[in-house]
């Protein structure tokens, strides 16, 4: 793993919040807060309703975007731009092994029929930080 890919790996190693937008049937952007988290592949994964319109965005136009790393303005240092590709899982083991416990509020259990996930295979990842002088670190897939 590189530099850049362990300091990307830092910011959503844990669940983040995050903006998710997706294309719209009429071509438009749509945003919306999702809470994901990042595997050691940087692989990013998030629960969602499966009768949610992102999920019907998604399947029409599997590219996707998301902004994240900013929790705090006094604090904030870095933050990551992501643009990749979504897909919508719903087996069981997958499901499970991304449970976790605050998504009890929200759904019954991991096979509660509601509950998919969002797996997103990024293709450029961009780390920012909050001097635009700066310029992004650039991380590509392949």
């Amino acid at each position: 793993m590189t530099d850049l890919q362990a300091r990307i790996q830092a910011k959503i190693s844990q669940p983040t919040l995050a903006s998710f937008a997706t294309v719209t049937a009429d071509g438009h952007p749509w945003t919306r807060y999702v809470v994901v988290i990042a595997d050691d592949n940087l692989v990013i994964w998030f629960a969602t309703f499966k009768g949610s319109r992102k999920v019907e965005q998604i399947a029409r136009n599997a590219h996707v975007h998301l902004t994240l790393g900013v929790t705090d303005m006094e604090s904030a240092e870095s933050y990551l731009q992501i643009a990749g590709r979504a897909e919508i899982i719903e087996e069981p083991a997958v499901k499970k092994a991304i449970w976790y416990d605050h998504l009890a509020n929200i759904f019954s259990g991991p096979e509660d029929p509601s509950y998919v996930v969002c797996k997103v295979t990024p293709e450029r990842i961009e780390f920012n930080t909050m001097n635009p002088q700066d310029g992004p670190e650039i991380w590509t897939a392949g």
